[in-house]
């Protein structure tokens, strides 16, 4: 029997193989890709803002549309409405002084209007001093509305009354002119009124006849919200003609 070799034993064993040793990679982001997530979060943020902020806005957009365009029927104007309007004719128009110029010339204000002769009987001083009382009411708005009175006569103005109408405009009308323009509700006279131009020169909304304090109230509420909506429509501080 032939010896056993120890190194036989060894040999016979297989030898080992080299394997590849196998490793699991993760691949990094690319930049793009990066930007492109950080743009869609910035928009998706952006996104939410716009709707939160439509959500807060949306009550005090209801609120001015309701006001404005619906009014509703538990809130009225004092003033009637004039449709269609009527603009500022081309009518010659003379000062307390005598200095020419044309009616026209009163436009981009509120003017408040009241008509009637030189000789200003009671309802027409009850006039000047309501139109005084409603313009004075406007705090600092009042630079933006003239008060007119329109005189269809030559009848002299008293002197008495003359210091008042330091900040009117005072002015001779033809009155063929005027009654083409303004006109008093059925069965009343022109005089009976207070009549509202507004700053492009229209004649859009004329006041019940008889006015008293309470009315004028009501008449200055109507300038108010009036004013308000058109706060790019007028001139303030214009200073009245000489008289």
């Amino acid at each position: 029997m032939s010896g056993f070799k120890l190194s036989d034993a060894f040999s016979s064993r297989p030898e080992p193989r080299d394997e590849p040793l196998h490793l699991t990679v993760h691949s990094l982001p690319l930049p793009q890709d990066a930007g492109q997530d950080v743009a869609r979060r910035v928009r998706t943020g952006r996104w939410k803002m716009l709707v939160v902020a439509l959500v807060c806005a949306t009550p005090v957009v209801a609120s001015y549309f309701t006001y404005y365009v619906v009014r509703p029927e538990g809130r009225r104007n004092h003033g009637e409405l004039i449709e269609p309007q009527r603009p500022l004719p081309d009518a010659a128009a003379t000062s307390l002084q005598g200095q020419g110029g044309n009616l026209r010339a009163l436009k981009d204000q509120w003017l408040l209007v009241s008509v009637a002769g030189g000789a200003c009987e009671a309802a027409c001083q009850n006039h000047l001093y309501l139109q005084r009382q409603i313009r004075e009411g406007l705090g600092k708005d009042k630079d933006r509305l003239d008060w007119v009175w329109l005189i269809p006569d030559d009848a002299p103005v008293a002197a008495a009354l003359r210091p008042g109408l330091a900040q009117a405009t005072v002015l001779r009308v033809p009155q063929a002119q005027l009654a083409s323009w303004l006109a008093p509700s059925a069965g009343h006279a022109l005089a009976d009124h207070l009549y509202l131009v507004d700053p492009k020169g229209n004649w859009m909304m004329r006041f019940p006849a008889g006015l008293d304090p309470a009315g004028a109230s009501k008449v200055k509420r109507d300038l108010e919200r009036l004013m308000r909506a058109s706060v790019s429509w007028d001139e303030a501080g214009r200073p009245p003609p000489s008289r």
